[in-house]
């Protein structure tokens, strides 16, 4: 056999063994794959079976405090009609019992002055006259039976076949949430959570959302409402947060099971305003700006460069005050002091009237003008035009939609040079103008 053959054979052999190594790891990352899928379905059979047992332990719990404070109340009832009934009898017994008392009395003096023989006109006389002033005429009237409460318990059977429907159907058991996590998307100290419905006959009239920053804590409510996905600012970079979400039925109260929960984190960090610029106060974490009295020229600008294409900048303006032309919000390349706003070269923003400006110049288009509660957002990516002709052409072009209130405006930005990332920035001329950026 010819050494170039053997040489042949031998890589063969190699690419075959490395090839066994590939399938060797793909099955094992399937077998942990699967052992992941059993323990799901272990554990989340031993958590249904420990919330269903504790569930039915308190409704029978409360269900037996029910019944006993009802049977005491109706017993109370009882007790109450006896006892003011039976007073007036109990009165008109001890009249009839002193009347008994006064004839006993009055038949034995009787019988002694019968048979006295000594005096017997007197004492016959006394009796006489003690006999009419007794009235032994006049007999106190008794009710009738049918006159006296006679007390019964109206007892309802229909209650346990009501009961036996609504327990027939109470709980449910369900192989798979309606409604499960569908993406988590990082974004600058935050995370875009989305889901869907997995179930086509499920009716979703409310969404519930979760998280929690770690497994020894809660589930915190995030977001309850209508929509299908919800930006939760407020995260930590670089740190694990578990998200889970729930449904609630049309015309239902019950919240429906939740969503197998899903790790997400963001490497990004979060957006924040430049500190220590007169006219303007921050939140705590710097991620909101409030104009406030401080009189003040020029742009309030991010602490740093943190917007980069691709990425989703949305500012959402929680107060206004009294508008200006001059006011506006938007991004550029770089800091630039000496401007009341940052309609200027480089720069793209929109006014609070919702002018568009690009490098300065306004556009035709328009968005609608800024009102509470609104939110504008900036989305940009990079078109390659290829290299310039000349060295002082502009060869760098961002394709640039902003968006605000279900209203776009999409348009090319021409750069001098190539920009990675862009600061972003405010400027309002007048207080009571609050920024939450995002």
């Amino acid at each position: 056999m010819e050494a170039t053959e053997v040489e042949g054979m031998l890589l063969e052999a190699k690419e075959s063994m490395e090839a066994a190594r590939n399938y060797r790891r793909e099955l094992q990352q399937r077998l942990l794959g699967l052992t992941q899928a059993r323990g799901q379905i272990k554990e989340s059979a031993a958590q249904t079976r420990d919330a269903l047992q504790q569930h039915f332990l308190d409704v029978k719990r409360a269900v037996t405090k029910l019944l006993d404070e009802r049977l005491g109340a109706l017993m109370q009832q009882v007790d109450a009609i006896e006892q003011e009934n039976i007073k007036p009898l109990d009165d008109c017994q001890k009249l009839l019992e002193q009347g008994v008392s006064t004839a006993e009395d009055l038949l034995k003096e009787g019988e002694i002055a019968v048979s006295c023989k000594a005096g017997a006109h007197q004492q016959l006389c006394n009796f006489t006259n003690k006999a009419l002033h007794i009235q032994l005429d006049s007999l106190p009237e008794i009710p009738s039976l049918v006159e006296v409460p006679c007390l019964s318990a109206q007892l309802d059977d229909s209650f346990l076949c009501v009961a036996r429907n609504h327990i027939s159907s109470h709980c449910m058991v369900a192989s798979r949430a309606p409604v499960q996590i569908e993406s988590l998307i990082e974004r600058p100290g935050g995370i875009l959570v989305r889901w869907c419905k997995v179930d086509d006959e499920f009716v979703a009239q409310d969404y519930r959302l979760q998280y929690r920053k770690n497994a020894s804590n809660h589930f915190e409510d995030v977001y309850v409402g209508s929509e299908t996905e919800f930006i939760v600012l407020h995260i930590d970079p670089n740190v694990d947060y578990q998200f889970r979400v729930g449904a609630r039925g049309e015309g239902r109260q019950e919240w429906s099971p939740w969503s197998v929960p899903q790790l997400g984190r963001t490497s990004l960090v979060p957006h924040e305003w430049s500190a220590g610029f007169d006219g303007y106060s921050l939140s705590s974490r710097r991620n909101i700006a409030l104009r406030n009295d401080c009189p003040c020229k020029g742009v309030l600008y991010s602490k740093a460069p943190t917007y980069f294409c691709g990425q989703t900048l949305t500012f959402r303006v929680e107060t206004i005050g009294q508008p200006d032309k001059r006011d506006c919000i938007g991004v550029c390349v770089e800091k630039q002091c000496g401007f009341e706003s940052l309609r200027r070269d480089q720069a793209v923003c929109v006014g609070t009237s919702g002018a568009v400006y690009v490098n300065g110049k306004e556009m035709t288009n328009q968005l609608p003008p800024v009102s509470p509660g609104s939110t504008v957002t900036f989305d940009m990516e990079v078109v390659n035009l290829g290299p310039s002709n000349n060295n002082e052409g502009t060869n760098h072009k961002l394709r640039v939609t902003i968006s605000s209130n279900n209203r776009e405006v999409v348009f090319d930005w021409l750069l001098d040079q190539s920009c990675d990332s862009l600061y972003f920035g405010c400027s309002f001329v007048h207080p009571g103008w609050k920024v939450l950026v995002f």
